[in-house]
This record gives C-alpha cells, structure tokens and sequence, in this order.
C-alpha cells in the first residue's frame, strides 16, 4: 500500500490512459522496471509492463463470491487475482481520504495550490508510513 509514483494536475474527468501516456513521456517520467508488470484496468490496453484483466471473462469479486465457484480456465484465474490486487489498490485510496478530508471532494483552491499540496501530501504520508 505504498505509492511508487505521483502525478497531480489532472482533472478527474482525464481519460486513465492519456494521464499515463504523460506520466511516461515527462522528463522526470514514470519508469516500468525491466521484467515487471503494473496492473491496469480496462481503461488502458495492454502494452510493455501493463497488464490488464481478459475481457468478456468474470472480473469482479462479486462474481466469484459464491461458495465453490472457482476459475475454470487460465484467463478466469488471472482475473480473479487481477480483482483481488486491484482490491488493494482501492483500500489505499480510501484509507487516503479518510485520512486527508482536501482529497474526499473538489477543491475550491487554484489547480497549481492543489498539485504542490497533493505533493506536500503525499511526502508526509511516505514519511509516516501509514
């Protein structure tokens, strides 16, 4: 549940595969290590690092909650461990707003306040390790 990388500046309503595009075209850019693989959603497509889940398979943990209802196939299980992970990606940025009320709504501060505040943010939590 640590953050690797941080990005601030984009509007919500920003499509997840432009923000990554400029996340990995900056100079100071985000970097995939050679051999590892990041997790994305299906708003992204595959491409070098980035995994995402199979499409027209079930994905969701709801899907699976059901006692005995385990994968039948190779793409059913990498989804399941797929959502799963995701999971964990979801609890940190709820634990983050419960934390930090600024991160729970829309800003009426001007977007450079916001990005050198998101910053400021996210140090003090790296540093405290929560």
């Amino acid at each position: 549940m640590k953050f690797l990388y941080v990005l601030p500046g984009w509007e919500g309503s920003s499509s997840d595969s432009r923000v990554l595009r400029d996340a990995l075209e900056r100079p100071n850019c985000f970097e995939v290590p050679k051999g590892k693989y990041y997790l994305v959603d299906a708003g992204y497509t595959n491409g070098p690092g980035f995994l995402t889940p199979y499409r027209s398979t079930r994905y969701h943990l709801k899907e699976w909650s059901t006692q005995g209802n385990n994968p039948t196939n190779f793409k059913e299980l990498f989804n399941l461990r797929h959502a799963k992970e995701r999971n964990v990606i979801e609890r940190t940025f709820g634990s983050l707003k419960k934390r930090w009320t600024i991160l729970r709504q829309p800003s009426f501060f001007d977007i450079k306040v916001q990005v050198r505040s998101d910053l400021v943010i996210i140090f003090l939590i790296m540093r405290k390790r929560i």
